[in-house]
């Protein structure tokens, strides 16, 4: 079931032949939508983007990217030459957004053939040779005694810490760690990878990869602060508060999660509003979408099984484009 959000194209969109579980019409902003939608389960949402209100602003594009899944988003924008413009466009994309189009032609199609990164990476304008990009990056700052460390976000230069942390046993997020460096060194940025209270590292032969104890982690971030990306293998010891974003990594099966829920019942209630990233993960859709409406969870990125040995990036830069982490500046 499908929901749909109209204003200008109100009578266009009518003539979509789809069941809807939710039409809704008027102008809206973005923090109505997302307590509309974000605890409401559809398969796809189309938006009328003119039903966003100042949508012209990308920061109102963001929230509504943050808080629902951009997978399930299908974007008709206004014919017109700002909403056209390569830097719109590419900003979209670095949000995660891959699905839009100016037709209801399109609309139809991309129900049933959605974009990946893939089939909109000629849009998109990466700057991978030292400029600002897009965003400015949240930097965490420690300050005062290093035994009880004091963190503050201030927005400001420093590296865009990204924590990975296992949520099922064995999810990967070490592996994982090791090839987000790989696939961001390709982009051309500087990046340092840190596990904490474990030597997992040891058994990759990179010597550029780091092992600390939690009680080093936050005197070994402050090292790195001219790093364009540092990412944190968090294991069970890793102080979240030091990360700039963090992800949870979910491996799907069901005697993983039977163990998880057993471990602790309310681990998805606890979650709620953070990145959950499915792992080894051989999902559909519609299995994503039942398995948001049975764990009453929002799923972040759908991450399949990944080969060291093989070529990764389309999946990884569709990984780090939701994080926006593509758009932060070379270190």
């Amino acid at each position: 079931m499908n929901v749909i959000i109209s204003n200008e194209r109100q009578a266009e969109l009518a003539n979509l032949d789809i069941e809807v579980i939710k039409s809704i019409h008027g102008v809206f902003d973005a923090d109505e939508l997302v307590n509309m939608f974000s605890n409401f389960f559809y398969g796809r949402m189309i938006l009328d983007l003119t039903a966003l209100k100042d949508y012209q602003d990308i920061r109102n594009l963001q929230k509504l990217s943050m808080a629902l899944d951009v997978e399930k988003i299908i974007i008709l924008l206004p014919d017109t030459p700002e909403c056209l413009a390569p830097q719109f466009l590419s900003r979209l994309i670095s949000m995660g957004i891959y699905n839009f189009t100016t037709n209801l032609d399109g609309v139809n199609y991309l129900l049933t053939n959605p974009n990946t990164y893939r089939d909109v990476a000629h849009l998109h304008q990466i700057d991978v040779g030292g400029g600002t990009g897009t965003t400015t990056p949240i930097a965490p700052v420690v300050t005062g005694d290093m035994g009880a460390t004091v963190i503050n976000n201030v927005v400001s230069g420093g590296a865009f810490i990204l924590g990975i942390k296992n949520l099922t046993d064995h999810a990967g997020a070490t592996m994982l760690t090791y090839l987000l460096k790989k696939e961001l060194e390709q982009l051309g940025k500087r990046v340092v990878a840190i596990e904490v209270g474990r030597r997992d590292f040891i058994y990759i032969n990179d010597k550029s990869l780091i092992s600390v104890n939690k009680e080093n982690l936050a005197p070994e971030l402050l090292k790195h602060r001219d790093a364009a990306v540092v990412l944190v293998d968090l294991n069970n010891d890793g102080n979240v508060e030091l990360c700039t974003d963090i992800i949870y990594l979910v491996e799907p099966s069901t005697i993983k999660l039977n163990k998880l829920i057993r471990r602790d019942r309310k681990v998805f209630e606890n979650l709620r509003g953070k990145k959950i990233v499915l792992a080894k993960s051989l999902l559909t859709n519609q299995d994503i979408t039942e398995f948001e409406y049975e764990a009453r969870t929002k799923v972040f990125f759908n991450l399949p099984p990944l080969d060291e040995r093989a070529n990764n990036s389309e999946v990884l830069t569709d990984l780090l484009n939701r994080l926006g982490i593509s758009t932060y500046s070379v270190g």
